[in-house]
């Protein structure tokens, strides 16, 4: 058995078509996996395809809302279709609104609790009869720093994030029986559109992460293609229900 390697196995991965989700997607594909990128943006979806095709691997792009069941059960079926099985899903898809609590409206914490947290359900519960029909996956839920940490701007985002790290374990000990791994990944400030939008709404916020960063720098979403092939691989068979920083040793300093 080789334990990094993903030759035959089909991922998924939801809001795969750029920043982390694309880096992860990247990482998988080198280790061997065929990919379904899910993502809202065709000309974002075609690009990262040719991305990940020019690897040596087969891809498709899926546009779905992961926030509606059955857009995501047809998702499925297109997946099943294309390879007939369903190894590995990173439920990656997230959005953010930067607002403290008191302004924050009920209509916008629905939108980021449902595409955070609601669609990582969603889509697991979908891929599970597909993976217990395979003997086993993969599950990597996308957490963060505010899964961790609390932030009078991060009201909907961190609730979600909170919840995302307390379902994978939910997830973990439900599926542990079929043999489907599930954990969460904590990326840092890594270099995306999202952490781009904040560093303008945030003076000194780039000084500020640098500062407390010990590797003395952001992240780039190519440094989460190790993890992603690591919990999608037999290497990690034994490992489920955690939530792993991948930071910089943001979140160990002081």
């Amino acid at each position: 058995m080789k334990l990094f390697d993903l030759t035959g196995k089909v991922a998924i991965i939801t809001g795969g078509n750029g920043g982390i989700g694309l880096g992860m997607a990247k990482g998988l594909a080198q280790a061997g996996a065929s990919i379904a990128v899910v993502g809202r943006n065709e000309t974002k979806n075609a690009k990262a395809v040719r991305n990940i095709k020019a690897l040596g691997v087969d891809a498709i792009a899926v546009e779905a809302d992961v926030c509606d069941s059955e857009a995501v059960d047809t998702m499925i079926a297109t997946v099943v279709d294309q390879w007939g099985a369903i190894n590995i899903l990173v439920n990656n898809a997230g959005i953010n609104i930067r607002k403290r609590p008191e302004d924050l409206s009920e209509d916008e914490w629905r939108s980021v609790l449902d595409t955070n947290l609601t669609s990582a359900f969603i889509c697991s519960k979908a891929c599970y009869p597909e993976m217990k029909k395979a003997g086993g996956g993969k599950i990597l839920n996308n957490g963060s720093m505010l899964s961790l940490f609390g932030s009078p701007w991060g009201s909907a985002y961190g609730s979600s994030k909170g919840g995302i790290m307390q379902m994978t374990r939910s997830h973990a000990t439900a599926w542990a029986e079929d043999n489907i791994q599930v954990n969460c990944y904590l990326p840092g400030w890594i270099n995306t559109d999202l952490t781009v939008k904040a560093r303008e709404d945030v003076p000194g916020l780039h000084e500020k992460v640098l500062a407390r960063t010990p590797a003395g720098r952001w992240g780039e979403p190519d440094d989460l293609a190790g993890l992603a092939v690591y919990l999608s691989s037999p290497a990690s068979d034994f490992l489920t229900g955690t939530a792993i920083p991948i930071d910089g040793g943001f979140s160990i300093a002081i």
